[in-house]
């Protein structure tokens, strides 16, 4: 069942979005009605004043004078502390939404950023965040000013002259149902221009990233006409949405113009046939342009607030997205080693999968030892991992750490006892000290030296430009895969946390570069619970236990000899040729 939140329309979220920020909305419209006060007694000032020159031949008096720059001062004054207002309140809805975006996806961890494309994340907290601007600033001021202006003059001009106040009341909801009219049709183009501004953005990151590739397989010149094409049709659709934001525009300032006109027809003849008196006539003319004012700002804005609906659809998709909140016991704490994992009839379902990446795993990780897991790509390994590691939550099942259900353990408690080597590590853009400093912010340089001495990585961060304190930028793309391998393993013994669970690290490495991680893996493993996903031989046989996967299931638990012995899928695995003896 869809929540309250799915069944709003972006529009409305939005519009929540602002009321969550304390008097807000109040403010605006009060600002509004205070504005539209200003503007009704400027108008009638100015046709006092004129009627007093023209038609009674006299000098207005000072006072009059005073008052009606006074109304000026006044009514730019309030238009500067409603944007003003607009803009600070904007600035705080755009950080409370990017932060509850970026932390969203924290909370969901790597698999649901795996799923989506990096460019179409970047280009939403970066552009997206900026398509917002204008909707808080302007677009939502002006609804509420339109709202405010439209009732009170209304109802003034009613007493005042029910006639003109009667085409007011009759013109401006014909000028809104045509702004919505037109408005539908601009939100679904604006719609499809952000996705394909989106989809260009991950087009064009891809391209990026995939260059080497591309030169390798002289695609360049091909990829470069793909890169075309998409800007081409990004460019096509942005062509189509200025059409509608100018036809929106032109209608808007007809139906405005037309408006006026009738107005002024029937006062002009009121007054040609001595039923109106010139000051009151000039009054409502004055009056008039300003009441329809805010309907042809609204129509200059409504294009920029169809943009941020489009790029809210989006995040509010992302957050819309299930993920299942752990509720941990407060002040649960687990011993520094002797750590034991048990999982128990776990289940997992990706979204829209025909089948289960897991199905009944039980199964116990347990300290001091080496567990390996093995099987076919596809088999679950990387599934149960995660799951492990709190990346995912278990469809049905449990997973204990010893004894403790796992989401009865806060998250910060969870992440100190466990330390993880992933197959492909990520280093951010900063120092190779503070990269390291990641498993451990409160090591010095000494204590980092130490864990790199015993990964094998010292010799070579010190042979670099800066040694600790080089920067690296791109994911250190300039390091090799060992340099980088060897970093991940200097990070777990910085963090010495007592569970290790790696992909395992030595999979893709030349045999020096495997025989120095071999060693330093060695090392790290020792007296500490360990789970390794393996890829080679030389790792299984060393494990205590192996559990081999097999379409989400465990279908083989045992060590090196008792599953050769029982000649099932491991000992396939082992008899199949393959250089470094991979399985």
């Amino acid at each position: 069942m869809q929540s309250q939140e799915r069944k709003e329309s972006v529009q409305k979220r939005l519009f929540r979005l602002a009321g969550e920020i304390p008097g807000y909305l109040r403010s605006l419209a009060l600002l509004s009605a205070l504005l539209t006060a200003i503007i009704i007694f400027q108008m009638y000032l100015l046709s006092v004043v004129v009627n007093d020159v023209f038609m009674l031949h006299k000098a207005p008096g000072n006072h009059m004078l005073y008052l009606l720059a006074g109304a000026f001062v006044a009514r730019a004054l309030l238009v500067w502390v409603r944007e003003r207002k607009a803009q600070q309140n904007t600035v705080r809805i755009r950080s409370a939404l990017r932060c509850k975006l970026f932390g969203h996806l924290l909370n969901q961890g790597p698999h649901f950023s795996q799923r989506e494309k990096t460019g179409e994340l970047v280009n939403l907290l970066t552009e997206g965040d900026e398509k917002l601007d204008d909707y808080f600033t302007k677009y939502i001021p002006s609804i509420i000013h339109i709202g405010v202006l439209s009732v009170v003059v209304i109802v003034f001009v009613f007493f005042y002259d029910w006639l003109s106040g009667l085409i007011l009341f009759l013109t401006a909801p014909l000028i809104l149902f045509f702004m919505w009219l037109i408005g539908t049709w601009a939100g679904k183009l604006t719609s499809l221009q952000w996705n394909k501004m989106s989809a260009m953005s991950s087009h064009f990151l891809d391209a990026l990233q995939g260059i080497k590739t591309l030169k390798i397989f002289n695609r360049n010149r091909a990829e470069a006409k793909a890169v075309s094409d998409t800007s081409d049709g990004f460019r096509a659709i942005t062509m189509k949405v200025l059409r509608v934001a100018f036809l929106s525009g032109m209608v808007l300032e007809l139906a405005a113009s037309i408006s006026i006109a009738m107005v002024a027809l029937q006062v002009g003849i009121r007054l040609i046939e001595g039923m109106m008196g010139y000051q009151a006539g000039l009054f409502i003319l004055l009056l008039t342009p300003e009441f329809y004012l805010p309907f042809r700002s609204l129509g200059q804005h409504h294009h920029s607030g169809m943009e941020g609906a489009a790029a809210a659809k989006k995040m509010f998709q992302i957050l819309d997205t299930m993920h299942r909140q752990p509720n941990p016991v407060a002040g649960c704490k687990l011993p520094e080693k002797n750590i034991r994992m048990d999982v128990k009839h776990v289940d997992f379902y990706y979204p829209d999968a025909a089948h289960p990446a897991l199905r009944k795993v039980n199964c116990s990780v347990e300290p001091g030892k080496l567990t390996a897991i093995a099987g076919h790509t596809g088999s679950g390994k990387t599934t149960f991992s995660y799951l492990l590691l709190g990346f995912l939550q278990p469809g049905t099942g449990q997973i204990l750490i010893n004894g403790i259900p796992m989401e009865d353990i806060p998250e910060k408690e969870r992440n100190r006892i466990i330390a993880y080597v992933p197959q492909h590590p990520h280093f951010f853009n900063m120092s190779v000290f503070e990269n390291l400093r990641l498993a451990n912010t409160q090591a010095n340089l000494d204590q980092v030296k130490e864990a790199c001495i015993k990964a094998g990585a010292h010799h070579f961060i010190t042979s670099l430009p800066q040694g600790y304190h080089t920067q690296l930028n791109e994911n250190a793309a300039r390091l090799s895969g060992g340099e980088k391998q060897r970093l991940a393993i200097a990070r777990a013994f910085l963090k010495d946390a007592p569970v290790l669970i790696m992909d395992e690290p030595s999979s893709h490495l030349d045999p020096e570069s495997e025989e120095l991680m071999a060693s330093a893996t060695a090392e790290l493993i020792k007296e500490r619970t360990t789970l390794i996903i393996a890829h080679r031989l030389k790792t299984i046989y060393r494990a205590n236990k192996i559990m081999v996967f097999d379409k989400g299931q465990i279908a083989e638990t045992g060590n090196h000899e008792s599953l050769i012995a029982k000649k099932g899928i491991y000992a396939r695995f082992v008899q199949q040729p393959g250089e470094g003896g991979e399985v």
